[in-house]
């Protein structure tokens, strides 16, 4: 079963698609807000795609039921997420895909995009792709796995852009391990384009820009 979504489109009948993947207890409406901050007049009509995760029990959290890609189980990031979960979510995610691909958007034209828990999940979807999507968007988040699952990609995937972003005062998921998956994704072959600015764990108005000007390139390239 798909997962529900909210959808944006800027134009009619649009070519490219972003799928973008919300943090842990938020939902698909969070970034709804971004889409009028991010679009330029110029670029073509894009469909956004802003699924719900599953609502399941986060161990960190008390086991308290919340939206959640996966269930985190400690502070330790080589060792916290949930590898089933991980699993069920880059499933549900690349159903998603499938689905574009049946709407007339083929992977060459779809960006993923994630924040927090959402980005490590396009992280790990991106390492998988056996056809490469137009770009990775990683922000405020991680790579589960860390240089191993990096040095395990298939080998196409490493055509796929990564825009990676981090906050410097970060306190959830601090800025050195957003640097080090940056850095293990480079050694692995993918063009990495790493920002960091001064904020905690949200996202900010230069770093809206400066994400416009690389989906800029793939866009309209």
């Amino acid at each position: 079963m798909l997962l529900d979504c909210v959808e944006h489109e800027t134009g009619p009948a649009p070519a490219w698609t972003v799928l973008w993947l919300h943090g842990l207890g938020a939902d698909g409406h969070d970034f709804e807000p971004i889409v009028p901050e991010l679009v330029r007049p110029h670029w073509p009509a894009l469909r956004f795609v802003f699924p719900h995760a599953p609502v399941r029990p986060v161990t960190i959290n008390g086991g308290m039921r919340m939206r959640a890609w996966y269930d985190i189980t400690g502070m330790d990031f080589a060792t916290r997420a949930d590898a089933a979960g991980i699993e069920d979510s880059v499933r549900q995610g690349e159903a998603l895909i499938a689905r574009e691909a049946g709407r007339g958007v083929p992977a060459s034209r779809l960006l993923l995009a994630g924040f927090s828990q959402g980005g490590a999940i396009t992280l790990a979807t991106g390492l998988r792709r056996r056809e490469p999507l137009a770009g990775l968007v990683a922000l405020s988040t991680y790579l589960p796995g860390g240089q191993a699952a990096a040095a395990r990609r298939e080998p196409a995937a490493v055509a796929q852009p990564v825009f990676f972003a981090h906050g410097e005062g970060d306190p959830v998921i601090p800025i050195q391990y957003g640097q080090a998956s940056a850095q293990a994704l480079e050694q692995a072959g993918f063009q990495v384009s790493w920002h960091r600015y001064p904020m905690a764990h949200q996202v900010c108005a230069q770093e809206i820009a400066d994400l416009g000007d690389w989906l800029d390139r793939r866009l309209t390239g």
